[in-house]
């Protein structure tokens, strides 16, 4: 991935001024090809058992409200339980908020963790990279993304990449720290294919994957040759590793560029109305349905940012005042278009027989503040706060964990973002103890503060 750094300017959630970037481009390198991935399986890093096991990632940017959408309340006071009733779903003794039928219809399908939590500073960017890495950042060092850790172990399929994020990579979000959506200390050449394209435009296509209509093939070829000019050129460059990572991520372009089937599989205009219509005919919706798409032809792994950035969007990033969102608002906007999309994807995959081998983690930042605040909304809270699972094998109609009578604070089985990942890796069938060539060594760490062993959850 390149990213230009600019001179722009964002405002942040308390008001401090951050600096904004430019992304430009997308395409990552080639990944494993099938003599390493059985090396790989050889060594034990993969359970041969789920060698087809695929991942969407749903991450709600902005944060929802445990107390207002899967961890209520009804007890509670009125300015901690909020405006809305619980409702029943079809898994006896599990209620969530009356925002989301579909996926009361759905509750045999879903498990929920209502006991995460973090300590790391209540800001968006810490939470995104904690729940999509195992792991905070610090000392200038990334950890990679769970797709990227896929990728890498597992290869890809076909001429599709291994990882994919829809529609684009998590934007500006005011801390302006990395956000766990590249392959850190793994290697640019693992980074996901980010499409950089809202699917629900009337005008949609993949800017960095299809040659413009006006760009002849012999254009394509031109800019290759000469590229394979400049190379013969510079024996000493093309000797290093940064002319082996341009060679691939090269490769990897001109191979996607010119794939028929990869133009098929981003082709949403081949779905019916009535299934694009079920899924909702906004951004998140058509991302959803273009994640089943890929995942159907070949992708490992997908992630579907719900919102792109807190700032200039209504997003689950309910403070209330302007430019954000009330609690109430959210009940208007954001929970019928999640409703609709999640619930759509969960029938979808279920019908073509895809949920078993397709695991959904469906994860936030943090939580929200019990108290409702004076302008009607809630504020950051890490201190604990509900995710959930479906598919990938993992049984529906259970809870994992409690919050205490507030949503405040967990009461039973406290659960960090090194367990949520565990969970993810082991539903992919990836070794947990399994050593990746950098300093982290194992995908996520062997105990938590030094105490407790980090295992998967389900």
């Amino acid at each position: 991935m390149l990213e230009l750094h600019g001179p722009g300017k964002v405002h942040t959630c308390d008001g401090l001024t951050r600096r904004d970037f430019l992304q430009a481009g997308s395409l990552g390198a080639v990944g494993l090809g099938m003599s390493e991935w059985s090396q790989l399986q050889a060594a034990g890093a993969i359970d041969p058992q789920k060698k087809d096991m695929n991942g969407i990632m749903i991450f709600n940017l902005g944060a929802p409200s445990q107390l207002d959408t899967w961890d209520m309340k009804p007890n509670a006071p009125a300015e901690i339980r909020g405006p809305f009733q619980p409702i029943e779903t079809r898994a006896p003794g599990i209620t969530i908020s009356e925002m989301f039928p579909g996926m009361a219809r759905h509750g045999d399908k879903i498990s929920y963790v209502r006991s995460v939590y973090h300590t790391a500073a209540a800001v968006h960017d810490t939470g995104h990279q904690m729940m999509q890495t195992g792991r905070l950042f610090s000392g200038g060092l990334e950890s990679p993304h769970v797709g990227c850790v896929l990728g890498y172990l597992r290869g890809r399929k076909s001429d599709l990449p291994p990882h994919v994020v829809l529609p684009e990579k998590m934007g500006p979000t005011g801390g302006n720290l990395p956000h766990g959506q590249e392959a850190g200390f793994l290697g640019k050449q693992h980074d996901p294919f980010v499409l950089n394209a809202d699917p629900s435009a009337k005008d949609f296509r993949v800017p960095d994957l299809l040659p413009p209509t006006d760009l002849p093939v012999v254009r394509t070829d031109r800019r290759r040759r000469l590229r394979e000019v400049v190379d013969t050129a510079v024996k000493d460059f093309e000797a290093s590793p940064q002319a082996k990572l341009m060679d691939a991520s090269f490769e990897q372009a001109y191979r996607l560029m010119t794939s028929a089937s990869a133009r098929e599989a981003f082709a949403l205009e081949q779905e019916p109305d009535a299934i694009r219509d079920k899924y909702g005919r906004n951004r998140f919706g058509q991302c959803l349905l273009l994640a089943r798409r890929l995942v159907e032809r070949g992708v490992r792994f997908v992630t579907v940012n719900t919102f792109l950035t807190v700032f200039n969007e209504i997003t689950w990033d309910i403070h209330g005042s302007v430019p954000f969102t009330s609690i109430e608002g959210m009940k208007k906007t954001v929970a019928p278009m999640f409703d609709q999309g999640v619930s759509a994807l969960l029938d979808d995959l279920a019908e073509r027989g895809m949920l078993e081998n397709t695991v959904i983690p469906v994860l936030g930042e943090f939580g929200r503040t019990p108290k409702v605040n004076p302008a009607g909304g809630r504020d950051h809270w890490p201190q604990v706060w509900t995710v959930w699972f479906a598919g990938g094998g993992i049984k529906g109609g259970r809870v994992v964990g409690a919050s205490d009578d507030i949503g405040g604070y967990p009461v039973d089985r406290p659960v960090t973002s090194a367990e949520i990942a565990a969970t993810i890796y082991h539903s992919l069938g990836i070794d947990l103890e399994h050593i990746l060539p950098g300093p982290q060594r194992r995908p996520v760490p062997v105990v938590d503060s030094g105490t407790r062993e980090i295992r998967e959850l389900f």
